[in-house]
C-alpha cells in the first residue's frame, strides 16, 4: 500500500504536532493549496458509499413548510453512506453526520479512505445528509439548520439512523465520543446546535463559516437572536459541556463589513464563539483565513485532513 503523504503545509504540520498542543488559533492564508489526504489513492482500501432519497411523507418531525392550496408541499431530500472497507458489520463503529451532506460527497470517501488505511483516524461511518431545501427564513433548510431546539437532531436519531442501520447493517455506536458532526455556514449551526442540545449523543463537531448570527425561523422568545444567543448568552451563562469544536471563518466571510446591530456578521460571531469557548475552557480549535470567503472551497480543501485528525484526536471505540 502506498504511503500516505503527510500534510504538506507547515500550518497543517503544526496542528497535529504534540509539541504544539497548547495551540489553539491559528491564521492561514492567502494562498491555499489542495491536501494530498483528500486524492483518490488507488493503493488503498476503498468504502462503499450507498445513495438513497427520503420522502417527507414518510416523516413525522419534517413533514415540510412550504403550503399552498393543496396544503402541504412535498419535498425530498438526497442522503450518501459512507461505509469504510474495514468494516463489516456487528460491533459498533463511530460515525460523522454532515449537512449539507450531498456537497462532500467528491471529498469524505477518498479523505476517510486514505486517513482510516494510515491508521490516523479512527474507522467510521460519513452520514452525507441534504437539509430539505430552499435557505434562510421560511425555508425547509432554515427550519431545519438555523433553530436552536432539538428537533434536528431527533430527526437524525429517529429517521435517520435507524433506516440506515437497517438497510446497509450498521451498528451505529452509543458512546458520545464518537459521533460527530460537521458542516458549513447554516450546516455548520445545525451541528454546534446537535452537541449544545444533546451532548450525551454527540459531542465532536466541526464548523466551516458557522452561521452563529440570527437567522432563525420562527423566532423563538428564549433565543429571539438565533444562533447569535450562543456567544452573546448560552456559553457564558451555562457550565462547559463536553464538546470539542473545530471552526473557522473567513475574512471576507458573510456580513464582514456589517455592524454588531445588524445581527449578521459572521466574522464578528465566530470571532466571538471562540472568546467564549476558550473563557469557559472548552477544547477548541480556531482557523482564521486570509483572502477567503464565506465556506470557502479553497479552505475545506486545504484544511479538513488536519481538522478531522485533530477533531477524533484521544477517540478509543469502547
Amino acid at each position: 500500500m502506498k504511503k500516505i503523504l503527510a500534510p504538506l503545509l507547515c500550518w497543517l504540520t503544526i496542528l497535529s504536532s504534540p509539541t504544539h498542543a497548547v495551540e489553539s488559533e491559528f491564521t492561514i492564508g492567502p494562498e491555499y493549496a489542495e491536501a494530498p489526504e483528500i486524492k483518490y489513492d488507488k493503493d488503498v482500501p476503498r468504502g462503499t458509499v450507498h445513495e438513497f432519497t427520503m420522502d417527507s411523507k414518510d416523516s413525522q418531525l419534517y413533514p415540510g413548510i412550504a403550503k399552498n392550496k393543496k396544503g402541504t408541499v412535498p419535498y425530498q431530500r438526497k442522503v450518501a453512506v459512507y461505509v469504510p472497507a474495514q468494516y463489516h458489520g456487528g460491533r459498533p463503529i463511530a460515525f460523522i453526520v454532515a449537512q449539507d451532506g450531498l456537497g462532500y460527497r467528491n471529498i469524505l470517501p477518498h479523505l476517510l479512505d486514505n486517513m482510516i488505511a494510515a491508521k490516523r483516524l479512527p474507522m467510521m461511518v460519513a452520514i452525507m445528509i441534504n437539509s430539505g431545501g430552499g435557505d434562510s427564513l421560511g425555508s425547509q433548510r432554515g427550519l431545519e439548520y438555523d433553530t436552536l431546539n432539538d428537533v434536528y437532531t431527533q430527526f437524525i436519531e429517529r429517521e435517520v439512523l435507524p433506516r440506515i442501520e437497517k438497510d446497509y447493517k450498521i451498528n451505529f455506536t452509543s458512546d458520545p465520543e464518537g459521533r460527530a458532526t460537521m458542516g458549513g455556514s447554516s450546516g455548520a449551526a445545525a451541528a454546534f446546535t446537535m452537541t449544545w442540545s444533546h451532548p450525551e449523543l454527540y459531542r465532536r463537531v466541526l464548523s466551516y463559516s458557522g452561521t452563529f448570527v440570527n437567522q432563525q425561523f420562527p423566532v423563538s422568545e428564549k433565543t429571539p437572536h438565533g444562533a447569535w444567543e450562543y456567544h452573546e448568552n448560552l456559553i457564558k451563562k451555562n457550565p462547559p459541556k463536553p464538546i470539542r469544536i473545530w471552526l473557522h471563518v473567513s475574512d471576507k466571510d458573510n456580513g464582514w463589513d456589517k455592524d454588531e446591530a445588524s445581527y449578521h456578521n459572521w466574522v464578528m460571531a465566530n470571532q466571538r464563539m471562540v472568546t467564549e469557548l476558550k473563557a469557559k475552557g472548552y477544547s477548541y480549535r480556531y482557523v482564521f483565513a486570509k483572502e477567503a470567503k464565506h465556506n470557502d472551497s479553497n479552505v475545506v480543501k486545504q484544511t479538513l485532513p488536519a481538522a478531522l485528525e485533530w477533531l477524533w484526536d484521544g477517540y478509543k471505540p469502547k
